[in-house]
């Protein structure tokens, strides 16, 4: 069976209703806290709260990042975004839920008077450079913090094609705020928490619903999606639904989560629930600000065909091949390779190869045209024969380190192993030999019995 995260976005999506519904999931709330008390010397401003709170009578997890007034966006001030009231913005409209279960209210109030050095600053230009290293500063797992500097990547393309600016050059406003920091950082170890702890092999993203009219911020009036948003939706392929409604119900930080975590496009037709979990948004909407997250069981099935897209390149450099290797990776793609050829009057070329299930052929299309400057993309479907594969934790002599067992055999999965190398000092040749012969040597011979029975006691 594997298992899948879903994300259910027919309310929209944003930063504090993902973190909300990844904890009403089971996400590892102490990792949440301890990585938000870790970037305090270099964040000021904030403090956080998880409650419970009813939308529309629906119970669900509210998670809150408080600002001190110094550093108030008035982001969920229905007033300020939508109002006519182009004055003041009043600093007390946030929305005021019905909470049923006491909150807790971590950390302590950190004014804007105490900055310490290399601190993200309310008034200061904030940039990627910026919020990177306070990213690295943190208290993160590799996978959290590699998922956080994802998500702030895709904003900062966003925002750079909004503004037309190279991404050197980008200030963030909305995206470097100390509420969108503490927001993204903290979804990131969610996830990672998640993946652990239910050994998640995809995550699903349903289509996204978003609002109509306009909303205010930093830069003005501007009509929903905003630009940065609606960026995202083009250069990740996000399928995306308006409604009646006038509002935004799809913010930058929520349309980049999305793009950064989704594996795939659908759930399948047959799954089960498992666990699930609803966050609460603060905007009041006529539709209820809530995000679902559910983790389905699906029943592993046999697929006899894969595709095979190519598409013969001889104009283009290579940074360029290899930057749409990373996004065709990120978009699903099951392989990408290139092949050295030679075209018409001995041009030297590459063939670049991109092994993929059917359902992804037009989001993976999509990127070879923009990214590259092929005109054409060959399509084949083939018959295959595979064995049964599935992913596992197992205790080995160098921790606890993903694995892949494929029929008889069970492999050590890159990213874990090569964690272990680093955190150790040792070589990786050296890792694998030695974690390989542990899983299927002698000593290892019913290594998959001792698996499962790790995770039944689990």
């Amino acid at each position: 069976m594997r298992r899948t995260l879903y994300l259910e976005c027919y309310s929209g999506i944003s930063g504090d209703m993902t973190v909300g519904a990844l904890l009403d999931l089971g996400a590892d709330r102490k990792a949440v806290e301890e990585a938000v008390d870790s970037i305090r010397p270099f964040v000021q401003g904030f403090d956080i709260a998880v409650t419970r709170v009813q939308k529309a009578g629906i119970d669900a997890c509210d998670f809150n990042v408080m600002l001190d007034r110094e550093h108030e966006n008035h982001d969920h001030d229905m007033e300020y975004l939508h109002g006519h009231d182009h004055g003041e913005a009043n600093p007390h409209g946030h929305e005021h839920h019905q909470v049923h279960e006491e909150g807790h209210h971590h950390g302590h109030d950190h004014g804007g008077e105490h900055h310490g050095h290399g601190a993200v600053h309310h008034h200061a230009h904030t940039g990627l450079t910026e919020i990177t290293d306070v990213l690295n500063k943190a208290k993160l797992t590799d996978g959290a913090r590699a998922l956080a500097i994802k998500i702030f990547g895709i904003l900062a393309e966003a925002e750079a094609k909004a503004h037309d600016k190279p991404l050197s050059e980008v200030h963030f406003h909305e995206v470097g705020a100390v509420d969108s920091i503490v927001d993204i950082m903290s979804a990131a170890v969610c996830m990672d928490s998640l993946k652990e702890k239910y050994h998640i092999t995809d995550v699903t993203v349903s289509e996204l619903y978003e609002g109509h009219g306009s909303v205010r911020c930093q830069h003005g009036i501007l009509p929903v999606p905003v630009p940065a948003t609606a960026n995202i939706m083009e250069a990740y392929g996000l399928p995306v639904h308006f409604m009646e409604m006038q509002g935004e119900f799809v913010t930058p930080t929520g349309a980049a989560i999305a793009a950064a975590v989704r594996t795939t496009e659908r759930l399948p037709g047959s799954c089960r629930v498992v666990a699930q979990g609803v966050g609460a948004g603060k905007r009041n909407y006529e539709k209820a600000s809530l995000l679902r997250a559910m983790i389905m069981e699906v029943p592993e099935e046999r697929q006899d065909a894969i595709y095979k897209l190519e598409s013969n390149i001889d104009d283009c450099p290579g940074e360029a091949l290899g930057y749409v290797m990373d996004r065709l990776f990120d978009a699903g793609a099951r392989d990408v390779y290139y092949t050295p050829v030679y075209m018409k009057k001995n041009r030297p070329a590459y063939q670049l190869n991109v092994i993929c299930i059917e359902q992804h052929i037009p989001r993976l299309e999509q990127i070879i045209f923009r990214e590259t400057t092929t005109i054409g993309i060959r399509r084949v479907e083939m018959e295959r024969t595979v064995i049964e594969r599935e992913q596992r934790l197992y205790n080995t002599g160098l921790g606890k380190i993903e694995v892949k067992v494929c029929g008889d055999r069970i492999y050590p999965e890159y990213e874990p192993l090569a964690a272990a190398c680093r955190e150790r000092g040792i070589a990786y040749l050296d890792a694998y030999n030695r974690v390989y012969a542990e899983l299927n040597g002698e000593c290892g011979s019913n290594a998959a019995n001792r698996m499962e029975e790790q995770r039944e006691r689990a």
